[in-house]
C-alpha cells in the first residue's frame, strides 16, 4: 500500500465512520468502560516451546532466533563489558524504531488524551490503556498483512505547530539492544472520529488511574512523563494529599538545587566517560558455555535467575493480526524500581543513579536510586546487594508515598512488572553518595528528559507516578 492509498482509505474510513463525535468519558466511567472493552475482545496466550514456533527457527551455526521474514526481530547474544562487571546473555535485536504517539484535545481549556483499551500479550490482565498509537515500524508499514493502525495519519508530515513532544527515548537496555521509540504528542483542535477501542481521558484521570495497579502500560507512563517536562500536565492534586504533595509541587519547578543543572550534567558526561560499556553481539550459541542453555523448549540461565526466554501462541481479536506466534522474554521474578527522596534546605530532592545496561547505546543512563529485580541477589551478602535496596524495602508504610505496581512493555515481555515505590528519608540520612549517584530535584529531571537519551525508561515511568503526588 503506498502513502496515497493509506491516506485515501483513512479519509474514506473517516466519511464513513459511525464511531460518536470525541467527547470525554466521565471519570466514574473509565474503569468500567476498559472491563467492557476487555470483555469484547477474545484473548488467548498460549506457551508453545520455542522449536515449534510457526515462521521462527533457529539459524543454522549460530543459533540465533530470528523470523523467515527477516522483519520483526531476533534473539541473538551480547557480550558486555561495563568495567569492573563482565557478562554475557540473550537479548532483543530490533534495529528500528518505534512510535509512541498520543493525540491530545481540549475540551473547556482542560488536556485530554485519545487512549486505547489495547491488549499485549506479555500484559499480566491482557488489557491496558496504551497511547492513541503504539507500533513498531514493522507493524506499521504492515508487515505482519494486519490490518493498518488506526490515527497513525496525525503522526506523518505533521504540522509542527501541532506537535507539543517529538523526542527518541530508549527502552529497557536489560533487554533491548539499542533500542529507540519515537515519542510524540500531537494536538488536534477539531472533532475525530472515536474508533470504538478508544476514548478521550483526561490527563488529570490518568494521573489518578497511575495509582492503582497494571492499568496504564509503559508507553502511556512515559508520555505522561514527556508531558509532564514540557509543561502540559496540570499539576493539581487530587484525592487524598500527602506530607510530600506540596514538597514534590516545589521540586517539579525547581532548575536549581543542591547542585546546578550544568552540574548534573556534567556529572552524567564524566559517569557516561568512566562507566563507558562495550555491547558486542555474538551468536547466541556461543553464550551456551557461559550460564545460557539453549532448549528446545526455552533459552533460561542455569540457576534459574534473571529471565527465561519463550514461545507464545496468541489469538487476539482486538489487533490488527489476529493470531499470531513469538518468541517473548519472561522475567523470573519482580522487580522494584524506587526514589530515595530528602529534603536539602527546605526543597525536596530524589537520588539517582548513572546505571548502565547491556542494550544502552549511549552508555550510561540516569535511573532511579534503586532498580533491581532483588530475587536476584537474595544470595549474595548484603554488601553486594544493590545500594539502597535494604533503605527501600524497610521504609515503613508512612514513609512510602508511593507504592504500586505496573507492568513493562507487553509486546516483547512476558509479564514484566516492576513495583514503583517513592519513599522519603529523614534529615539524617545523609548527602554523601558514590560516584555513580547524585542528589537532584524533580525539575532537574524534567529538564533533562525533554531532548530525549538520558534518563531510561523505568525513571521515566517513575517520575510519571511521583508527579500523581503534587
Amino acid at each position: 500500500m503506498t502513502m496515497a492509498d493509506y491516506r485515501a482509505a483513512v479519509e474514506s474510513r473517516d466519511r464513513s465512520s459511525s464511531a460518536p463525535a470525541s467527547r470525554p468519558r466521565p471519570d466514574r466511567a473509565i474503569i468500567s468502560w476498559l472491563i467492557e472493552r476487555s470483555a469484547s475482545q477474545n484473548h488467548r496466550v498460549e506457551r508453545v516451546p520455542l522449536s515449534a514456533l510457526q515462521g521462527w527457527s533457529t539459524k543454522p551455526g549460530d543459533g540465533d532466533l530470528v523470523h523467515q521474514s527477516g522483519r520483526f526481530f531476533a534473539i541473538r547474544g551480547v557480550r558486555v563489558d561495563a568495567g569492573p562487571q563482565q557478562w554475557t546473555q540473550p537479548i532483543i535485536v530490533q534495529p528500528e524504531v518505534g512510535l509512541s504517539g498520543m493525540v491530545v484535545r481540549r475540551f473547556d481549556s482542560v488536556m485530554h488524551c485519545l487512549v486505547r483499551a489495547k491488549m499485549e500479550p506479555g500484559n499480566i490482565n491482557y488489557v491496558q490503556l496504551s497511547p492513541t498509537v503504539q507500533a513498531t515500524r514493522s507493524n506499521y508499514t504492515r508487515a505482519h498483512r494486519g490490518s493498518a493502525v488506526p490515527y497513525l495519519e496525525y503522526f506523518q508530515d505533521t504540522d509542527p505547530r501541532h506537535v507539543l513532544v517529538d523526542a527518541l527515548h530508549t527502552e529497557q537496555g536489560s533487554w533491548f539492544l539499542a533500542k529507540n521509540n519515537r515519542n510524540m504528542v500531537v494536538e488536534v483542535d477539531r472533532d475525530i472520529p472515536v474508533e470504538e477501542d478508544h476514548a478521550w481521558l483526561s490527563v488529570s484521570s490518568l494521573q489518578s488511574l497511575l495509582r492503582s495497579d497494571d492499568i496504564l502500560n509503559m508507553s502511556t507512563r512515559t508520555l505522561l512523563a514527556c508531558m509532564g517536562a514540557a509543561g502540559f500536565v496540570e499539576r493539581m492534586p487530587r484525592g487524598p494529599q500527602t506530607s510530600l504533595s506540596r514538597p514534590v509541587h516545589d521540586s517539579f519547578l525547581a532548575q536549581s538545587g543542591h547542585h546546578s543543572l550544568d552540574r548534573v550534567r556534567a556529572w552524567l558526561d564524566q559517569r557516561r566517560k568512566e562507566r563507558a560499556a562495550t555491547s558486542e553481539v555474538v551468536p547466541l550459541r556461543q553464550i551456551t558455555n557461559e550460564g545460557w542453555n539453549l532448549g528446545a523448549e526455552s533459552i533460561r540461565h542455569e540457576r534459574g535467575r534473571y529471565f527465561q526466554v519463550v514461545g507464545i501462541d496468541v489469538s487476539a481479536t482486538g489487533r490488527e493480526v489476529r493470531s499470531w506466534q513469538q518468541p517473548i522474554i519472561a522475567p523470573t521474578d519482580t522487580g522494584l524500581v524506587a526514589f530515595v527522596a530528602r529534603r536539602i534546605d527546605g526543597l525536596l530532592h530524589v537520588l539517582v543513579q548513572a546505571r548502565v545496561e547491556a542494550g544502552a547505546a549511549a552508555g550510561a543512563h540516569i535511573a532511579p536510586t534503586v532498580q533491581c529485580v532483588p530475587g536476584n541477589y537474595e544470595h549474595l551478602p548484603a554488601d553486594q546487594r544493590p545500594r539502597y535496596l535494604d533503605v527501600v524495602r524497610e521504609a515503613p508504610a508512612s514513609r512510602r508515598h508511593y507504592d504500586a505496581m505496573q507492568s513493562e512493555e507487553g509486546g516483547r515481555l512476558f509479564h514484566a512488572r516492576n513495583r514503583y515505590r517513592v519513599v522519603e528519608v529523614d534529615d539524617g540520612f545523609s548527602l554523601d553518595t558514590p560516584p555513580d549517584y547524585q542528589w537532584v530535584t524533580l525539575g532537574q529531571l524534567d529538564a533533562l528528559l525533554v531532548p530525549g537519551g538520558n534518563l531510561d525508561i523505568e525513571l521515566r515511568s517513575l517520575m510519571a507516578c511521583t508527579r500523581t503526588l503534587a
